[in-house]
């Protein structure tokens, strides 16, 4: 009987140590999800494991960017990019470390026409989870409206080399591959 209160105390112990549950692009579950990420071989396989990257991507341990994140969803669905815009930015103060606010702070100069800063918080993505799928077609959307079309393939195809089962990312590359068919890259 003395024997369970000393476990119950070094389990504790051991998860008092370990810290607060990690969720964002260094969680130890994505390796495992990139993988079936590769391996799906339907959309809907791809679309299960992209599910669960994203639910993972989103979270943060510290509740404030937590918070920030939400508020930025929130404005961002309502239309109110300004505030959205500000709530990620707040994020990514917060934890320079976290692509996914990033990432979404990419997404809102992207809607807002500002591609420079788009490209920017891309790159800052790509640094921190070099895996980030929805960066690369990002980065492709932006060069495709700015008129690079190689630039805007090759960002696409590296989306898929990671998310095989992409389907918009497949149908822009493509469009890309036949608009550029004969042209030199």
């Amino acid at each position: 009987m003395k024997a369970i209160p000393t476990l119950l105390a070094a389990l504790a112990m051991l998860a008092a140590a370990a810290g607060p549950a990690r969720a964002d692009q260094k969680d130890p579950r994505l390796p495992a999800l990139f993988a079936a990420l590769a391996a799906a071989t339907t959309p809907e396989q791809g679309l299960r494991a992209e599910r669960r990257i994203w639910s993972i991507w989103i979270r943060h341990r510290s509740s404030r960017v937590e918070s920030l994140m939400r508020l930025g969803l929130h404005y961002m669905g309502g239309g109110a990019l300004d505030g959205a815009l500000r709530a990620f930015g707040k994020a990514v103060e917060n934890d320079p470390e976290f692509a996914e606010g990033w990432n979404k702070r990419a997404t809102v100069n992207y809607l807002m026409g500002d591609y420079a800063a788009s490209v920017r918080d891309i790159e800052r993505t790509l640094e921190l989870e070099p895996r980030h799928f929805g960066a690369f077609a990002g980065l492709g959307l932006i060069y495709r409206a700015i008129g690079r079309p190689a630039s805007a393939l090759k960002a696409f195809e590296k989306a898929l080399e990671i998310h095989p089962q992409a389907v918009a990312s497949a149908q822009h590359a493509a469009r890309l591959r036949e608009e550029l068919r004969g042209k030199e890259l």
